[in-house]
């Protein structure tokens, strides 16, 4: 019988730190060490997938929740090699993005 450890299944780290809202960390620079798209709970609008950031902000770890189709779309184009990386999130009318 194989063993789990022989199965060479690896996870992903675990987000750490409190939950902290988009309107917290906007125009401030933060950090950004992992993300991951999934489907939202709640679909509110156009919004069907729920972006969770694991972030710096001030020295503290953070974990952001969002809805935003613009941030989602930008951070599915920053290669994995690419993590951290320092960004400032910004209100550009009515969406967020990184800058």
């Amino acid at each position: 019988m194989k063993k789990f450890s022989d199965l060479n299944i690896k996870t992903k780290r675990a987000f750490v730190g409190e939950k902290i809202s988009i309107s917290k960390v906007l125009n401030k620079p933060i950090t950004v060490y992992a993300s991951k798209l999934n489907d939202s709970k709640f679909k509110q609008g156009k919004a069907s997938t729920c972006l969770t950031i694991q972030i710096e902000v001030d020295g503290r770890k953070h974990v952001l929740f969002t809805g935003s189709a613009i941030l989602a779309e930008q951070i599915q184009q920053v290669e994995e090699h690419n993590y951290p990386f320092e960004t400032i999130i910004v209100q550009q009318g009515e969406h967020y993005e990184f800058t």
